[in-house]
C-alpha cells in the first residue's frame, strides 16, 4: 500500500523488535523517575472552562443518545491522542509540552490508563504509565508494549509482562521527525491498518528526514504533509500518499479504505497509495506531477460564497455548513451500538465549530465521496476543543476534549489544568465481559471474532494473531478457519477480515493472492492488487496479471488500485497495465483517475519517449495526453528528437480537441522561456495548425511560434493587442505573451495602451520588465487616470526599480499618489534595495518601516484595548468589505471573494480578536518554511520579493503579493532568503481608527454584506 515505490526504504533493521525489547528488559535498569513538574496554566488568570459535569449536560446529540463523563480533570488533562488495549482500557496521551507556540520543554507529558471498570460509562481506576514524554502526540499498543511518537521519534515502550510499568526507556526506532520548526504540524496519530502496518501523519508546516537512528540525511525520507506507515516486525518505512495541510484523523472503513481529515483547504481524503494531494502551500517534492488530486468530500463546513446568501441568512447561521475549517479526529463507526445508519460513516471534531461533523462515505467513479450528513454532536459552550474519536468494545464511543478557548493560531495561552472525555452511547449498550482481555484468547477463539458485529473486537484479534505468527506459532488452524470464512461469508466486510487475518499471520501466499485477483467482489480483487505489491518486487505473474486486468476490469476501484501500484513496479514493466488504464474512456474525468494513472507513468516517460507518445496518441483522457506532451517538452534541450515526434504527432490528430491539449502541454512546459529552439518539424506543422478551425489549436501555435522565434507570430500578436474589435481576453493575452517574450522595443506600446481601459492594467503589468527612463515618469503623471486594478499594478511597477522607486516616494510626497495606495509589501519591498540613497528617502516619506518583536506585542495589546466589543458593534461592515478587497483579497478570499494565494479564511477562527491581531500585526511571528519569502535581484536591475518555487531548472517560479510569475534562471543574479511571511507587518500603518475598526469588524462578521453604495464597479 506504499505510495512512493523508488524512494522506499529497504529492510533498515535486521534485529526484530522482540530482540530489541528483550535486551533492553536484561540490560537496562529503570532510571527513577524526576518529580513530575508543576502543571501551569498560561491562558490569562481569571479565564476558565465550566466544570466537567456542566460541560456533559451541555452536550445536545439526537435523539436516542446520552453522553456521559467519562473522565475529567484533574483524572485527564491536555488528551492529544487515546487508544485501547486489548482489555478495553483508555490509554491516553497527555501533551502538557504543548505551548500555543514552541513547545515548553520545561513541561513533560505522559501516559495514563483509565479503566471503567464495572462499566458505567465512567472510569474507576487511573494508572500512570509512563510521564518522561516530550512533545508527545500518538500513542497505540502492539507486540509487547507501546508505540508513541514522542519528541520527533518513533518509540516503543517495552512492557511485555502487561504489569503497567514500562520495561525500560523508550527504544527509538526511528528519529528525524521535525519537532522544532514544525509547530502543531508535528507528526502525529498511531493506529494499526488491516494490512498490519502501522499507520501515522504529518503536517505542511516544516519538512521532516526520518529514519533509523545514525542513517545518514542523504539516505532519509523526505517528509512532509502527508500519510506514512511503518512496518513492525521488518522495520520498513514508507510513505503513503502526500499533501494536503495537517492530517490530525484516520480511520478505515469496513472494506479497509483509509479516510483522513483535514484543515483549510477540504476537510476529507481518501488515503489513495501513491496519491498526490493539493497543499495547502508549497510544492510537491516531485516537480514533475504538475497537477494534484483535490479533496473527496463533495462540500464544505464553511461558507466559500457559492449562493452565500441562500445558504445563511443575516443573524450569522455560520454553523449551517459545519462550522469552520479545522477539523481534528477521524472516526468511521463501525461498532454495535449506534444505529445502523450510522455505521461506515465518518465523523471528525469540528475546532470552531465546537460540534461533531458527519460524512456519508459513497462509492463514486473509482473512489469515494463524502456526502454530507447531520452533525452529530454540539458542546453548546465555547471551551469544547475535541481531539480525538474512538469506538470501543461496547460499541460506545469515546471523546476526547482538550479544553481551551484558542487553538493552535491564537497564541492567548494553554488552559493546561483542564481535559475530558465523554463517552457517546445509544439507548443501554451491551456490557462486555468482566473479564475481557483480547490478549489471553486462544487461536480458535481469536478467530471467531472476525465475526463480530463491532469491529473494535475483529481488529484487536487480528492485530494478536500477527504477534503470535511473527513469534512464530502454529496458526494452521487460523488458517483453516479463515480460509472457510472467506469462501462462506455472504458480505465483503466478513469475506476481507478473513484475507486480511490470513495475510498478516502468513496464510495468505502468493499463488491464492493471484487466484483472487478474478475474485466477483470489486473489494477483494483491489485488496489482492494491494497486497500482491505490498513486498518488492512484485513477481512478473502479478504483473502480467495486471497488465490484463488493466484494460478489461469493469470495476473504477479496482483500475484505481492498478494504477496506485504502477509506482511499485520498474519503469519498463508500467507500460503494458497503463496502457490498459488509459484506454478506459469512462475514467476521463474521474476525480482520481488521470492522474493517479499520470503519477504512476510520469518518471516513465523520459526513460521510453516512444512508448509515451504512443500512449497519448491513443488514450481518450485529455489529461494524459497534455501531461505527457509537458514532461516531454520540459526536456527540449537534453531529447529534442522526442520533441520533433510529438510536433508531428499533434499533426497527425484528427481531432482538434487532442491537438489543443498537447499543444496546451508544450505551452505549459515553455512558460518563463524566453526563446527555445524550433523542433525540426516546427515551420511545417505551425503552418497547418495555422489554418485550424478552432481556436484554441491557434492560439496555442501562435504562443508557441513566438518562443521559437517566429518575428511573424510577434507581428500577428501586436495586431490582436491593437485591434478593439477582437475580445478583451484575447487582446489581452496576445498583450501577456508579447510580454512574456520581451521584444525591446514593446515600451512604446505598453506606454500607449495604458490609454486603454480594457488593456491598462496588463500593460501596467508589463512595464516591470523593462528599464526605461520614461516608465516612471508616465506611470505617475497618468496614475490619477487610471482604473482601480491598473492603479495597483502601476504601484507594483514603481516599487520594482529603485529609479522608480524614487519617482514613487517623490510622487506621494508631492500628494500625486495617494499614501492610502501604498500597501504594507511595497514598502517591505523598498525597504529590501540596496541603495542608501532611496532608504533615506524611504525613511523621509514613510517613516518606520520594521518594528521590533516587543513594539509588535505593545501594538495588540493597544489595539486590543480600542477594539472593544462595544466599539466593534459600530462597524461599518460595508466598508469592512471595501478595506478587505483593497488590503487583504489580493491573497486571501473570504465569502468567496479574494485571491487564494494565501489561505480561504472564511472557516477560521477569525470571531476570536487575539487570533486577528496576531496575525495581522505579527504575520512572521511562526513562518513555516514554505512561506518565507526571497527578495530576487534580476540582472536587469529588477527586484522581485515572494516565496521560490522549485522550478524545472530553466525557470523559476516566484509567488509574489499579487501574482505567480516564471523567470528564466539565467537571469537571476542574486538571491536572498528570509525569515519574513508574505503576508507583511504594516497592514494598519495607512488606516485609521474607524477604518481599523471596520477592517476588524468585517473580519469577525458572521455573513457576508455587500459592498457600500457605488462601489462594487468601482471595486472591480
Amino acid at each position: 500500500m506504499g505510495g512512493d515505490g523508488g524512494c522506499r526504504f529497504g529492510i533498515f533493521a535486521s534485529t526484530s523488535l522482540r530482540l530489541v525489547t528483550s535486551l533492553v528488559v536484561l540490560s537496562t535498569a529503570l532510571v527513577a523517575r524526576a518529580e513530575f513538574p508543576p502543571i501551569v496554566n498560561s491562558q490569562p488568570p481569571g479565564e476558565g472552562p465550566i466544570s466537567p459535569e456542566e460541560a456533559v449536560k451541555k452536550i445536545a446529540l439526537p435523539d436516542g443518545f446520552n453522553a456521559t463523563l467519562f473522565a475529567g480533570e484533574p483524572d485527564v488533562q491536555q488528551p492529544i491522542a487515546m487508544t485501547f488495549d486489548d482489555r478495553g482500557r483508555l490509554w491516553v496521551a497527555e501533551c502538557y509540552t504543548y505551548g500555543g507556540g514552541p513547545f515548553d520543554t520545561s513541561m513533560r507529558d505522559r501516559i495514563i490508563i483509565l479503566d471503567d471498570q464495572d462499566n458505567d460509562g465512567r472510569f474507576d481506576k487511573r494508572t500512570v504509565f509512563w510521564d518522561e514524554g516530550e512533545k508527545l502526540t500518538g500513542l497505540v499498543l502492539g507486540f509487547g508494549g507501546v508505540w508513541i511518537l514522542n519528541n520527533g521519534r518513533l518509540q516503543f515502550l517495552p512492557d511485555k509482562d502487561a504489569n503497567d510499568i514500562p520495561d525500560g526507556p523508550p527504544v527509538t526506532l526511528l528519529d528525524g521527525f521535525n519537532a522544532k520548526e514544525v509547530g502543531h504540524n508535528i507528526v502525529n496519530g498511531l493506529m494499526w491498518g488491516p494490512d498490519g502496518w502501522l499507520y501515522a501523519r504529518h503536517g505542511i508546516q516544516a519538512t521532516s528526514f526520518p529514519g533509523p537512528p545514525g542513517l545518514p540525511k542523504e539516505e532519509r525520507l523526505k517528509l512532509n504533509c502527508g500519510i506514512w506507515r511503518f512496518h513492525p516486525r521488518e522495520h520498513t518505512l514508507e510513505v503513503v500518499a502526500r499533501g494536503t495541510t495537517n492530517p490530525w484523523g484516520m480511520d478505515y472503513n469496513d472494506v479497509g479504505e483509509f479516510f483522513f481529515t483535514n484543515n483549510v483547504i477540504g476537510h476529507l481524503w481518501h488515503v489513495i497509495p501513491g496519491a498526490h494531494f493539493r497543499r495547502m502551500y508549497g510544492e510537491d517534492f516531485n516537480p514533475y506531477l504538475y497537477e494534484l488530486i483535490d479533496q473527496h468530500a463533495d462540500h464544505y463546513h464553511w461558507d466559500t460564497g457559492q449562493a452565500w446568501n441562500k445558504s445563511r441568512d443575516a443573524s450569522g447561521k455560520h454553523g449551517e455548513l459545519g462550522g469552520g475549517h479545522s477539523h481534528c479526529g477521524g472516526m468511521i463507526y463501525l461498532g454495535d451500538n449506534w444505529p445502523e445508519e450510522y455505521r461506515n460513516a465518518i465523523f471528525m471534531c469540528n475546532t470552531h465549530g465546537r460540534r461533531i461533523n458527519q460524512n456519508k462515505l459513497e462509492r463514486h467513479g473509482s473512489g469515494y465521496v463524502g456526502r454530507r450528513a447531520p452533525d452529530m454532536f454540539f458542546a453548546n459552550q465555547p471551551w469544547f476543543r475535541g481531539v480525538s474519536l474512538k469506538y470501543g468494545p461496547d460499541g460506545g464511543v469515546y471523546v476526547s476534549d482538550w479544553v481551551d478557548l484558542g487553538e493552535c493560531h491564537d497564541h492567548d495561552g494553554v488552559h493546561r489544568t483542564s481535559g475530558r472525555v465523554y463517552k457517546v452511547t445509544y439507548g443501554t449498550p451491551e456490557t462486555p465481559p468482566a473479564d475481557l482481555d483480547v490478549g489471553r484468547l486462544s487461536n480458535d477463539e481469536l478467530a471467531k471474532l472476525q465475526r463480530h458485529p463491532n469491529a473494535w473486537h475483529a481488529r484487536h484479534a487480528r492485530r494478536v494473531l500477527q504477534e503470535r505468527a511473527d513469534a512464530g506459532q502454529d496458526l494452521s488452524s487460523v488458517h483453516r478457519e479463515m480460509r472457510e470464512l472467506f469462501k462462506s461469508a455472504s458480505t465483503d466486510p466478513q469475506r476481507l477480515r478473513a484475507l486480511w487475518t490470513l495475510y498478516v499471520t502468513g496464510g495468505a501466499d502468493h499463488d491464492w493472492l493471484i487466484e483472487q485477483l478474478d475474485d466477483p467482489s470489486e473489494h477483494v480483487r483491489s485488496w489482492a492488487v494491494r497486497l500482491l505489491v505490498d513486498r518488492l518486487p512484485v513477481s512478473p505473474a502479478a504483473i502480467d496479471k495486471f497488465a490484463t486486468m488493466a484494460g478489461s476490469d469493469p470495476s473504477g476501484l479496482v483500475r484505481l488500485y492498478l494504477a496506485s501500484a504502477l509506482r511499485r513496479l520498474p519503469l519498463e514493466e508500467r507500460w503494458a497495465i497503463a496502457e490498459g488504464l488509459a484506454s478506459h474512456s469512462e475514467d476521463a474525468k474521474d476525480h482520481n483517475m488521470p492522474l493517479m494513472i499520470w503519477y504512476g507513468i510520469e518518471a516513465a516517460v523520459p526513460a521510453d519517449p516512444k512508448r509515451a507518445l504512443g500512449l497519448a496518441a491513443s488514450t481518450p483522457i485529455p489529461t494524459l495526453r497534455k501531461l505527457i506532451a509537458r514532461r516531454l517538452t520540459g526536456r527540449l534541450k537534453e531529447d529534442p528528437a522526442s520533441v520533433d515526434a510529438l510536433v508531428r504527432l499533434i499533426a497527425e490528430q484528427e481531432s482538434a480537441g487532442s491537438q489543443q491539449r498537447m499543444l496546451l502541454g508544450m505551452v505549459d512546459a515553455l512558460r518563463g522561456w524566453r526563446t527555445a529552439p524550433a523542433p525540426a518539424s516546427w515551420s511545417k506543422v505551425q503552418e497547418q495548425l495555422a489554418k485550424s478551425d478552432d481556436p484554441g489549436v491557434r492560439d496555442g501555435v501562435r504562443e508557441l511560434s513566438v518562443v521559437f522565434g517566429d518575428g511573424r507570430a510577434l507581428d500577428a500578436l501586436r495586431k490582436i493587442a491593437k485591434n478593439t474589435k477582437e475580445t478583451p481576453d484575447a487582446r489581452r493575452e496576445a498583450l501577456r505573451i508579447l510580454i512574456d517574450s520581451r521584444p525591446k522595443d514593446l515600451v512604446p506600446l505598453l506606454l500607449a495602451m495604458m490609454n486603454d481601459r480594457i488593456m491598462a492594467q496588463t500593460a501596467v503589468r508589463g512595464l516591470a520588465s523593462y528599464d526605461d527612463p520614461r516608465i516612471g515618469k508616465e506611470l505617475v503623471n497618468k496614475y490619477r487616470r487610471l482604473r482601480h486594478g491598473a492603479k495597483e499594478e502601476a504601484v507594483n511597477t514603481l516599487v520594482s526599480r529603485p529609479v522608480y522607486a524614487l519617482a514613487l516616494l517623490d510622487a506621494i510626497e508631492a500628494e500625486k499618489i495617494p499614501r492610502q495606495d501604498i500597501a504594507a509589501f511595497h514598502v517591505r519591498q523598498l525597504a529590501s534595495f540596496d541603495d542608501p540613497k532611496l532608504k533615506e528617502r524611504l525613511q523621509d516619506v514613510w517613516g518606520i518601516v520594521e518594528r521590533t518583536p516587543e513594539e509588535k506585542l505593545k501594538l495588540i495589546e493597544e489595539h486590543k484595548r480600542l477594539l472593544t466589543s462595544e466599539r466593534l458593534a459600530q462597524a461599518d461592515l460595508s466598508h469592512g468589505r471595501l478595506l478587505f478587497k483593497k488590503t487583504c483579497a489580493t491573497c486571501h478570499k473570504m465569502y468567496g471573494d479574494g485571491g487564494a494565494i494565501g489561505p480561504d479564511i472564511t472557516g477560521s477562527n477569525r470571531h476570536n480578536l487575539d487570533y486577528l491581531l496576531e496575525n495581522i500585526l505579527n504575520p512572521s511571528g511562526v513562518v513555516p518554511n514554505q512561506y518565507r519569502t526571497s527578495v530576487v535581484v534580476l540582472a536587469d536591475g529588477r527586484l522581485v520579493t515572494g516565496m521560490l518555487g522549485r522550478g524545472d531548472g530553466d525557470v523559476v517560479t516566484i509567488q509574489t503579493a499579487t501574482e505567480k510569475i516564471a523567470i528564466p534562471a539565467d537571469e537571476i543574479d542574486e538571491k536572498h532568503p528570509s525569515k519574513l511571511s508574505l503576508m507583511p507587518d504594516g497592514l494598519f500603518e495607512k488606516l485609521n481608527e474607524e477604518d481599523i475598526r471596520d477592517l476588524i469588524g468585517y473580519l469577525s462578521s458572521r455573513a457576508q454584506v455587500p459592498l457600500p453604495e457605488g462601489e462594487a464597479e468601482a471595486a472591480k
